[in-house]
């Protein structure tokens, strides 16, 4: 199968069979640097890393020039360099991606009203209902990837199948720049010699506990007795999994979909061991959470947190709230509670709050009591008045001096619009 690297890559001759196919997912070609390279032609064909210069921040996203190096998202850029030390640095510029973005959308709204966004780079596309406007599923996903690449000006990987689960895998054995159809027929001899890993939602962890196991294909999954499953990866995720890999897959493509989760984080520049400063920058992230929430019109049922440590060691802690909020103060009274749950104090090198199980501002009703109304009341003026000067001029009187992005940026991909 492809590779991050796009070895290995799989596509489909033209005119190849689509017939039970319907949905596709389309995926943009390493997004970050493509967009860099839309914005400065000379950096075409380099290995670029995208992230903070400064080594201690984590690669945001590369090209696959450099990911043929071994270079990898998430990898801290310190290591990255020493794998491909002609690589070539550029800072993120998330208000552009998140331009380019939208010209792309617009382009799988105008095919078809059933688009559900996954991240900023990536959809499902439920093209069943427009055969008649556009031909097959075959014929729309190479005219999406003709309209990306000449009216964008980037590449776009797409897989074509009968379901949301196939589909994600082809697109991604596609890349980059590729296309494969699963035709309904042959979606059981696509997935049999597929390695576990390749499923959609088999992190590396699930992945090795099935391969302890003899698990190492999905026709082993499918083959295995759900015991051996269930003591693998749990009752739940096992029975899920075996369903997947007999190919069977109810999801609907979702044109509603609220994102799983808001959130930011902080990789400082020397590791922090002062507490105070810790729980400080906690409420200054939750303050940068709850504002998106609001702008959004979303409200979190949970809060959770991300410590990691010097020796890189990661935990997480979170807590469901007794009422859905979108203030930002609440949330970040509820990451330093759940901050203090944590016993270690080496210094820490990162630290994020997130909000999680969104659902639509008011959806829950009115409370008869609103205990953050007035807290509520001045977060809306803060939003109001950075809409106006500015983010960087407007501020809790806490956070003065403090100073903003001395880690590296957040990419909406990775930990925002998860």
């Amino acid at each position: 199968m492809g590779r991050g690297d796009g070895s290995g890559r799989l596509v489909s001759p033209a005119g190849a069979d689509d017939t039970g196919t319907g949905i596709l997912h389309v995926d943009m070609d390493a997004f970050y640097a493509a967009v860099e390279v839309l914005h400065d032609p000379s950096l075409r064909g380099l290995p670029l890393i995208i992230g903070a210069p400064d080594g201690r921040s984590v690669v945001s996203s590369a090209s696959y020039e450099a990911r043929r190096f071994g270079v990898r998202s998430a990898m801290p850029v310190s290591q990255a360099l020493r794998l491909c030390p002609t690589a070539r640095i550029v800072p993120p510029d998330f208000r552009r991606y998140q331009e380019v973005s939208k010209q792309v959308m617009a382009i799988f709204e105008q095919v078809t009203p059933l688009v559900e966004p996954l991240s900023i780079d990536e959809a499902f596309l439920d093209v069943r209902g427009a055969r008649r406007l556009w031909g097959s599923p075959g014929e729309i996903a190479a005219l999406i990837r003709r309209r990306v690449s000449e009216e964008v000006g980037i590449t776009c990987s797409v897989g074509v199948a009968a379901t949301k689960h196939v589909a994600k895998m082809a697109s991604t054995i596609s890349k980059p720049d590729g296309l494969l159809i699963v035709p309904g027929s042959r979606t059981q001899e696509f997935l049999d010699p597929r390695p576990v890993g390749a499923m959609w939602g088999v992190g590396p962890k699930a992945a090795e506990a099935l391969e302890r196991r003899g698990i190492r294909l999905i026709r082993d999954v499918r083959e295995a007795p759900a015991e051996m499953l269930a003591r693998a990866v749990g009752s739940s995720l096992g029975e899920r999994l075996q369903q997947l890999a007999r190919g069977l897959d109810a999801r609907e493509v979702e044109t509603n979909r609220i994102e799983k989760s808001v959130g930011h984080e902080e990789t400082f520049e020397v590791d922090v061991v002062d507490a105070d400063m810790l729980r400080s920058e906690m409420l200054l992230l939750a303050d940068r959470v709850g504002e998106r929430l609001r702008k959004a019109g979303w409200e979190a049922r949970t809060v959770s947190i991300k410590v990691r440590f010097d020796d890189f060691t990661t935990l997480s802690r979170s807590l469901s709230l007794s009422e859905p909020t979108d203030v930002g103060q609440r949330i970040g009274e509820t990451a330093i509670a759940l901050f203090e749950q944590i016993e270690r104090r080496d210094p820490v090198r990162l630290i994020g709050v997130r909000a999680e199980k969104l659902q639509d501002a008011g959806a829950g009703g009115m409370a008869l009591w609103d205990d953050d109304a007035g807290r509520r009341k001045l977060e809306g003026a803060l939003d109001d008045a950075r809409a106006r000067f500015g983010n960087a001029t407007i501020t809790r009187a806490r956070h003065v001096g403090r100073g903003e992005g001395r880690g590296a940026p957040q990419h909406p991909k990775a930990r925002g619009l998860e």
